[in-house]
């Protein structure tokens, strides 16, 4: 298998400073600071509705503290979180934000970490559709350790957008402001998604910058292993490092159930439409590895449903479809000077008529050279004697999303061949 290196494709500009963008960058912000996202998430909204299934109902967070757990993947000497409310109707109001180390758990470390502030101020009222960027935190981040975000929240707030698939255990806690407490005494609830905090940035050292996974479940991490990490961004974050590359970040976009080309009331926005604001707007961000289409060719076959339709509209698509919307994204990413690299499709044991647009989208991604690079998926997790499904040893058994050790196959499917060098330059 033959895979364009990424780093050598982007050359020296995957490594080049960023400025911050104007739009998101807090006031005050140092300008000699090189603000470079370290970990981030995507949002997708909540379908309102009174009759929805319970995988869908949110925590109770009204005058309570949420507690959400993170791994950057970039050291940092002072780091700003971001904050979204994309989809509320109003306002977003956290009462006292704190960022600490994580020490197990819903556990911080002791002292009750740092205080975040907006302004100068220690709360913030986010208004519906809007982001904001904190003030920067002067402390020290360490990439790849866990670190505890803490918000109290206002006594009316309510959840209507999450990230539905985290992999990562969050706490919710008894009824008052925890947010500088260092035991898990009071944060007895559990939840699986992220709520509102949507990115953290660090102030990195010149010449860093980060790499935006962006997809569906395969990129999201979908039955992948509760709290360890196993996401193939992860892995590809981790063999980075061990190159001895500590100055590129891998950050996850990926939304379980996204598509390419259609917004679902479950699963997010068409990803043509959430590009911009997902990937291309993070700071430090220059190259993206694009990984989507399997949703968009399955849909159309899956019935509908009465009550909550996650799968509407039920849309079919052909490999020409998948192709404009693939050249949209590109054109974006051109726009904004960033690379795209090209994910190939990987097997999910799909009928003729399916497989045979499969085959066709990943035939373009591998011959057209319309992106900057390819990353053969596919072949790193197809089973050589039939080819239209994974290898047993990479099928977490739903014969669709890999195990661990198929995540782990597919960041080795990520050239990084003179990565390291091109950093040091």
């Amino acid at each position: 298998m033959t895979i364009r290196s990424l780093a050598a494709a982007c050359g020296a500009a995957l490594f080049c400073q960023l400025a911050v963008s104007s739009s998101v960058a807090a006031a005050g912000t140092d300008a000699s600071a090189h603000w470079v996202t370290a970990w981030a998430t995507a949002l997708q909204p909540i379908p309102q509705r009174a009759d929805l299934p319970p995988l869908y109902r949110a925590p109770e967070v009204a005058g309570r503290t949420v507690r959400q757990i993170v791994y950057p993947t970039l050291s940092g000497k002072s780091v700003r979180i971001h904050l979204s409310n994309e989809y509320g109707k109003t306002p977003l109001v956290i009462e006292d934000l704190r960022i600490a180390r994580s020490a197990g758990g819903a556990a911080a470390s002791a002292g009750g970490g740092a205080r975040v502030t907006f302004g100068g101020k220690p709360s913030v009222s986010v208004a519906p559709g809007r982001e904001l960027d904190s003030d920067p935190i002067a402390m020290d981040v360490a990439e790849g350790a866990p670190y505890a975000i803490s918000a109290f929240m206002a006594p009316d707030q309510r959840v209507v957008a999450w990230h539905r698939v985290s992999s990562q255990l969050n706490y919710v806690s008894s009824p008052g402001n925890h947010a500088a407490d260092a035991t898990a005494e009071a944060f007895r609830g559990r939840f699986t998604q992220y709520l509102w905090v949507t990115g953290l940035s660090v102030d990195a050292a010149p010449g860093s910058t980060a790499i935006a996974a962006i997809g569906d479940s395969i990129t999201d991490g979908m039955r992948s292993s509760l709290n360890l990490n196993r996401r193939w961004p992860d892995a590809f974050a981790r063999r980075l490092a061990g190159s001895g590359n500590r100055s590129t970040a891998v950050i996850n976009l990926g939304i379980s159930g996204n598509r390419l080309l259609n917004d679902s009331p479950c699963y997010g926005d068409a990803l043509v439409r959430r590009f911009g604001r997902d990937a291309l707007e993070r700071p430090g961000v220059k190259a993206v590895i694009l990984l989507i289409g399997i949703n968009d060719i399955n849909f159309a076959a899956m019935p509908a449903r009465s009550g909550l339709d996650c799968d509407f509209p039920h849309a079919s698509v052909t490999a020409a479809d998948l192709i404009a919307g693939y050249q949209r994204v590109i054109a974006a990413a051109r726009r904004a000077g960033v690379k795209v690299f090209g994910g190939t499709l990987t097997p999910a044991a799909l009928p003729a008529s399916r497989e045979n647009i499969r085959l066709a989208v990943n035939e373009w991604i591998r011959s057209s050279h319309a992106f900057d690079g390819v990353v053969d998926f596919d072949a790193a997790l197809r089973d050589p004697a039939e080819p239209g499904r994974l290898q047993r040893k990479y099928d977490s058994g739903d014969h669709i999303h890999p195990s661990d050790a198929g995540y782990a196959a597919m960041a080795e499917a990520v050239s990084v061949d003179g990565a390291v060098n091109s950093a040091r330059k």
